[in-house]
């Protein structure tokens, strides 16, 4: 009996190992071992989700505020960390090569904003949500209900983004349709979020990062020690890499170098790859520095990444949590380009044909021939990160839903089992549009993303930062300055979604070059700033008791 056993675990574990090799297709198969693995972390994060689920609305929206430094910044890496971050990077340096890193510089940027201009400041203020802060800074329960429309409409158009990803990769691993890999991931991850609230997505945070962090570099010394280049450090030899593509790879010079579909390691010159801007690129220095400036701001104004400061105990955590989490994000911002320069060339020959961008990372890791168990857990990875940060933006939605608009404005006496009722309606009504938009695939994963930058920059940015920093900004100025932010940002996102559907607007050109949709806040948030100022000025002061809460209280 027991060599029948043993038999049968081996024949089960050759055909697993033979089914698992075997899945090397591209796209249109069913991939027997990644499946498992991601399975398997989908059941882990579940399981997380249920140990720590949420039991009130404290847990639900601020972790109990009893999360470590060192754990509350690995849960805003991971936060952070979305399928833009671990999917988007690589495919916009992949399509555009060095002008995308302007995501890179804008995306890191924006934290030092956070660290030094708010981290600290918001923890003190002691609010739950961006929402709830806006409505009490501004003393308004108007400006409050929209702040919470502000931050719904931010979460969401995060979300869409992340939900392409997840339908990307369960397209991959599963080979059915890109359609019902979106549905089908949105259930999961809707499901995971509902059971959590924000205690168990944090605490689930952390593990994810474990495995965004391991999935994504173990591939790269794979793939740069495999093609001869220097692999103790990815993040360095790969540069080695950019210059071959700069000056091309001769067939003659390959040496027997090979990609799983058994074409050369070679390249014609692509100069182009190396420059920020340039005609070739269809790229300008205006459009880099404003998406840089543009996803500075956002990040420091994005509601989810805000409601992290409020689940550690002190303020002090709260900038220490920066830190970390900074330290933690670079570490996948500085190896993201890896993939990006290894597909260019893997992806060079023209059988390969024209590949999905927002796939590039798990197709170089195929087209470099490493194991289909590894490409996996990579696959898995990509997941963990639009996971991460879909519960995070999925749980500041409700909060903004059920904390601001039903308990702060409509229902004040609801109980809290009512709260967190309407917190898990929230959810799921924003988890269906986000689904319907996912499905439309009007652009890249990081360029989706970055609309919501842009929203979080010209709204709630300028509200933050001038209502922590200037006293004198009083609820007129708030006004508007969020009617002037959303005065722009409404009207580049119409020519952009225009343009998608094939319906010319006037002077379309124009508005896509200066008020491109994932860099509209360049002009939106100096207008917001301007109009808070001015309108400030000339209107009624900020009540002299918020102005000594401030003084005495944030800035002590």
């Amino acid at each position: 009996m027991k060599k029948i056993i043993i038999s049968a675990i081996l024949l089960f574990s050759m055909k697993f190992l033979h089914a698992a090799t075997a899945a090397t297709q591209l796209e249109g198969s069913f991939k027997v071992g990644p499946a498992i693995i991601l399975i398997s972390i989908l059941l882990l994060f579940i399981l997380v989700g249920i140990i720590f689920r949420a039991k009130d609305t404290t847990d639900f929206y601020a972790a109990g505020r009893g999360i470590s430094r060192v754990g509350s910044g690995m849960a805003i890496a991971s936060n952070w960390m979305s399928a833009a971050s671990f999917l988007g990077m690589a495919a916009l340096m992949y399509g555009s090569g060095y002008h995308g890193l302007a995501f890179v510089v804008g995306w890191t940027g924006g934290y030092v904003l956070l660290l030094i201009l708010m981290a600290g400041q918001i923890r003190k203020y002691g609010k739950y949500t961006a929402a709830d802060f806006i409505g009490d800074r501004y003393y308004s329960k108007s400006l409050l209900a929209v702040g919470a429309i502000i931050a719904i409409l931010i979460s969401i158009t995060y979300c869409v983004g992340q939900f392409a990803g997840i339908g990307l990769m369960f397209k991959w691993v599963l080979g059915i349709d890109y359609v019902w890999a979106v549905v089908i991931g949105s259930a999961v991850v809707l499901a995971y979020t509902l059971i959590s609230g924000m205690l168990g997505v944090t605490k689930n945070m952390q593990i994810q990062y474990v495995i965004i962090i391991i999935s994504f570099i173990i591939p790269l010394f794979i793939l740069l020690y495999k093609f001869d280049y220097f692999w103790v450090l990815p993040q360095i030899g790969y540069g080695s890499v950019v210059s071959d593509i700069v000056s091309g790879v001769p067939l003659a010079d390959s040496q027997g170098l090979v990609n799983s579909m058994g074409h050369a390691f070679a390249i014609v010159p692509s100069p182009e790859y190396a420059m920020p801007w340039d005609i070739s690129t269809g790229s300008t220095f205006f459009q880099w520095i404003a998406i840089v400036f543009s996803l500075m701001i956002g990040t420091a104004g994005l509601p989810h990444v805000i409601q992290r400061f409020y689940v550690v105990p002190k303020a002090r955590d709260a900038r220490w949590s920066v830190v970390w989490g900074l330290f933690f994000i670079c570490i996948l911002y500085w190896s993201a380009p890896v993939y990006s320069a290894i597909g260019k060339i893997l992806s060079a020959h023209p059988e390969v044909g024209m590949l999905n961008k927002d796939a590039i990372v798990v197709y170089t890791a195929q087209l470099g021939n490493i194991h289909p168990l590894i490409v996996g857990l990579l696959a898995a990875g990509g997941v963990s990160a639009a996971f991460s940060t879909v519960s995070g933006l999925l749980v500041a939605g409700a909060s903004a839903f059920s904390n601001d608009l039903y308990v702060r404005v409509l229902r004040p006496n609801s109980s809290p089992k009512r709260q967190l009722l309407m917190a898990r309606v929230g959810t799921v009504v924003m988890a269906i549009i986000v689904g319907f938009l996912a499905l439309q695939n009007w652009a890249l994963i990081g360029q989706l993303v970055a609309v919501a930058f842009s929203l979080a920059g010209v709204t709630i940015f300028p509200l933050f930062l001038l209502g922590i920093w200037w006293s004198g900004s009083n609820r007129a100025g708030a006004a508007a300055g969020v009617i002037a932010g959303m005065l722009v940002a409404l009207t580049s996102i119409t020519y952009f979604v225009a343009a998608k559907e094939g319906v010319a607007l006037p002077y379309a050109d124009f508005f896509a070059y200066w008020l491109g949709p994932w860099y509209f806040a360049w002009i939106g948030a100096p207008l917001a700033i301007l109009a808070n100022i001015i309108v400030s000025k000339l209107t009624k002061p900020t009540p002299l008791e918020i102005r000594k809460f401030l003084i005495e209280q944030v800035h002590s």
